[in-house]
């Protein structure tokens, strides 16, 4: 897909690069493969058949960057173009302050469109932002109607500790993981912790072609 003249996974990875960490895109996809080397972007090959991301990236990990003593490892999802590299940057400082295995990022919203919308993963949190749930249900549900609609959308991005994306593999998909179609709830249903940091940022995730002209609609207000 095509943002303004650059491709959607070009702009994931410049954002990356913006970080400042070390960084590869991972895909089974000769056409992504190819146009990502044709932009000099570092780009490795998993073909395996597997049922998430984070195990593709844990397969890359493995093969091609075990040897290099991270610490962590951060899985950006391929349709998030508006997610900067200093937002990557405060994801991992936050991930080493605290104890969570994994963690991630969330957006606090109020409006009724996106709370509907099975597309945008919710997060409902504690106090201290360790996730309790994620759902593509309109949650946290609202059973007196008070008509407060505060919710936190989910930004895909995940910070694993190297152990914790380890410990994450042995376990086979969950029943909430197959029902809701999200991995991270295989996390949460063998007791890994998933912290979530938030964002103010206008973020658009691509979901559906039309979520394209959101995101460059974000781009057109910023570059004014």
């Amino acid at each position: 897909m095509m943002i303004q003249n650059k491709s959607m996974i070009e702009r994931v990875a410049l954002n990356m690069k913006e970080s400042g960490f070390d960084f590869s895109v991972v895909t089974d996809h000769d056409e992504i493969e190819n146009h990502l080397k044709l932009k000099h972007i570092p780009v490795v090959r998993i073909d395996d058949d597997v049922p998430s991301g984070s195990e593709r990236i844990a397969l890359a990990f493995e093969r091609y960057f075990a040897h290099k003593g991270y610490d962590f490892i951060v899985n950006v999802q391929g349709d998030e173009p508006l997610l900067k590299g200093s937002r990557i940057k405060e994801l991992v400082d936050f991930h080493q302050h605290s104890t969570f295995h994994i963690t991630t990022m969330m957006k606090p919203r109020n409006d009724v469109e996106g709370f509907k919308n099975p597309d945008i993963v919710k997060v409902v949190v504690s106090k201290k932002n360790q996730c309790l749930y994620f759902s593509r249900a309109s949650i946290p549900f609202d059973r007196d109607d008070n008509k407060q609609l505060n919710w936190n959308q989910h930004i895909g991005i995940y910070c694993y500790r190297v152990n914790s994306l380890r410990e994450f593999l042995k376990y086979p998909l969950s029943s909430l993981e197959d029902r809701e179609k999200l991995e991270q709830l295989r996390a949460l249903e063998n007791d890994l912790t998933i912290g979530a940091l938030s964002c103010s940022d206008i973020l658009v995730g691509v979901d559906q072609p039309s979520d394209i002209a959101k995101v460059e609609e974000v781009l057109n207000v910023k570059a004014q």
